[in-house]
């Protein structure tokens, strides 16, 4: 226990002084804002750099409250999970490389500890910096458009951080088995390109982890249906679960090369 404090205490000075602890969470703010903003305004918008001609009118979808945080949520499905795998795809392979982790690894400490460690950290930076995002996106959409029930809001909000921790243990594995560019790399193929993969086939399974965002924005709009999503919500824990394993594994190993 006393290692995972040390090394946590360790992990958070490192991200608070690269800043990622603060213009990771404003990232997700500035989409949170502008998301709202921007649907609101778009008529407004258009008409003053558009260059449209004299008389032209375009008739512009009425968005409901609902729709504006899905589409929220769709910039962070993409620029999003960019941001937290490029800004965390390194954060076991570099000290790796540039010989930090050696120091660490010939310590007597506990590997679980060390990976525990960042996840925790970075889990932190990255839900923090979601529902702040999703938080700002709810004011601006109430005042803007509409009430959206706190019940669902919450049940939305809740849902989805389950697959930012997913994200995050995706990324804190790969980064513990490859090095930096590989890590990102395979990070994104899990979280976007199978993402996509689910998308375009998806019709023929309704339980996995990349099932997990489509029920998140299902409790906007009523409600999932509760089998298939609870299944998914356990599924994906337990791949959280397997990749921590997995991860913890890689470390361990990777240490028995580098004090060799």
């Amino acid at each position: 226990m006393r290692d995972l404090v040390v090394l946590f205490q360790k992990e958070w000075r490192e991200n608070t002084r690269n800043f990622k602890i603060l213009w990771i969470p404003l990232v997700f703010i500035f989409f949170g804002l502008s998301e709202p903003l921007t649907s609101y305004y778009l008529p407004q918008i258009l008409e003053a750099v558009g260059n449209l001609p004299e008389g032209a009118v375009f008739p512009f979808p009425d968005f409901t409250p609902a729709q504006v945080i899905m589409a929220t949520m769709g910039q962070y499905q993409f620029i999003g999970m960019l941001v937290l795998v490029l800004g965390f795809a390194g954060t076991i392979s570099r000290e790796r490389k540039n010989g930090t982790g050696t120091l660490i690894y010939v310590r007597p400490i506990s590997y679980f500890s060390y990976f525990l460690s960042k996840w925790k950290v970075i889990g932190i930076i990255a839900l923090v910096s979601v529902w702040l995002g999703l938080l700002t996106t709810w004011y601006y959409t109430e005042l803007l458009f509409g009430n959206v029930a706190a019940a669902d809001f919450f049940a939305f909000a809740g849902t989805y951080s389950v697959w930012i921790l997913f994200v995050v243990t995706i990324v804190v594995a790969m980064s513990a088995w490859l090095p930096t560019g590989g890590a990102a790399a395979v990070s994104l193929l899990f979280v976007l390109v199978l993402q996509i993969v689910d998308s375009l086939l998806g019709a023929y399974w309704t339980i996995s982890p990349w099932k997990v965002t489509i029920y998140a924005t299902e409790w906007l709009t009523g409600s999932p249906d509760a089998s298939d999503f609870w299944w998914s919500i356990a599924v994906t824990l337990i791949a959280i679960v397997a990749l921590m394993i997995f991860g913890v594994w890689m470390s361990k190993r990777n240490a028995s090369k580098t004090k060799v």
